[in-house]
């Protein structure tokens, strides 16, 4: 099996995988089961890919392949450039893919481009998984690296019709307990995100609360 590999000038990327397009069988905020060719695919996604296919029976999903010594791992994204800006992340020394992942669903696209573009590590690092010596590395590393990403990345992460009732209390809690945290604390914030704001989507409850974990 081909290993994935980074070359760090150019950020160009050999993988044995492009894209893989097919029926989505299961679809939670954090990750996909897509069925193609007999096969059924587990990806690891972010929120802003989740919201861009989230009501949708069949996607094309953008693949990153990993390989550690315990697993072989699959990221799936809606978008190139969302790929794209994931792989800039894992570029950096001491950012994987489960860090990377997270930043992407902590912060939109643009809000991201933001933090770097005015070299806000402090909140940068809130991101669970990164220090402040990380977050300021990545914007070290990736401040003149951002051009034209975020318009490339422009799609809307909408409201999903219906509001915040108990299925989307219940759907948040799972996938927050799927990115490592506890239920506890996870119940607590999605209530009190759901409190302030009655409206929200599954996806932006979780974006909020995870910026208050």
């Amino acid at each position: 099996m081909k290993k994935s590999y980074l070359c760090n000038k150019s950020h160009i990327y050999h993988s044995m995988y492009e894209f893989i397009s097919g029926r989505i069988a299961q679809l939670t905020p954090a990750g996909a089961v897509v069925e193609a060719g007999g096969v059924g695919y587990y990806l690891n996604i972010s929120l802003q890919t989740f919201s861009e296919v989230e009501h949708l029976t069949e996607a094309r999903f953008y693949v990153h392949f990993t390989v550690r010594e315990d697993a072989h791992v699959l990221y799936g994204f809606a978008t190139v450039a969302e790929r794209e800006l994931f792989r800039r992340l894992v570029s950096v020394s001491g950012v994987g893919g489960g860090t990377a992942r997270m930043v992407l669903s902590t912060f939109s696209p643009a809000e991201l481009a933001n933090i770097i573009s005015s070299e806000n590590a402090v909140l940068l690092k809130n991101v669970k998984g990164l220090g402040l010596k990380t977050a300021e590395k990545i914007i070290v590393e990736l401040r003149d690296k951002m051009t034209g990403i975020v318009a490339e990345t422009s799609a809307g992460g909408g409201s999903v019709a219906g509001g915040a009732t108990d299925a989307v209390h219940g759907e948040a809690l799972a996938a927050l307990a799927m990115l490592g945290f506890s239920r506890a604390a996870s119940d607590k914030v999605v209530r009190a995100v759901i409190k302030e704001s009655p409206g929200l989507s599954v996806e932006d409850v979780i974006r909020h609360s995870l910026k208050r974990l």
